[in-house]
């Protein structure tokens, strides 16, 4: 019998289920506009393998799709995904957090079998 997170199912046609926080579309704008990014850019989030747990979230700015992405749409901010991240994203939320030692963006991957301390990377 497989364990629950054992493989990641066949990417999904339409967008993967991604969430953010208000606190994260905030942080977002206020970064864009710190860089001085017009309307027209948005945030790429990709799964690249590699970090401690296998594989990791990578961010950018990005004005325009990529043929196959998808393009997701939250609270005023566009998100572009490619088709090879798109099933490791399903189900993802994410946040922006302040803490003692850290701050900066959280990923909640309920699907991630292991992560790592430094939380920018995982297993599934």
């Amino acid at each position: 019998m497989d364990e629950p997170h054992a493989h990641v199912p066949a990417p999904q046609s339409g967008e993967p289920r991604v969430e953010l926080t208000d606190v994260a579309v905030d942080r977002f704008r206020k970064v864009m506009e710190h860089e001085g990014l017009g309307a027209g850019y948005g945030v790429r989030i990709a799964v690249n393998s590699g970090g401690c747990s296998g594989m990791s979230y990578a961010m950018s700015f990005e004005s325009e799709a990529r043929p196959g992405d998808a393009v997701i749409e939250r609270n005023g901010l566009r998100l572009y995904v490619d088709r090879q991240s798109a099933p490791y994203l399903e189900g993802v939320t994410i946040d922006y957090v302040v803490g003692l030692h850290k701050e900066g963006f959280k990923f909640v991957n309920p699907r991630a079998a292991r992560t790592c301390g430094c939380g920018e990377s995982f297993s599934v």
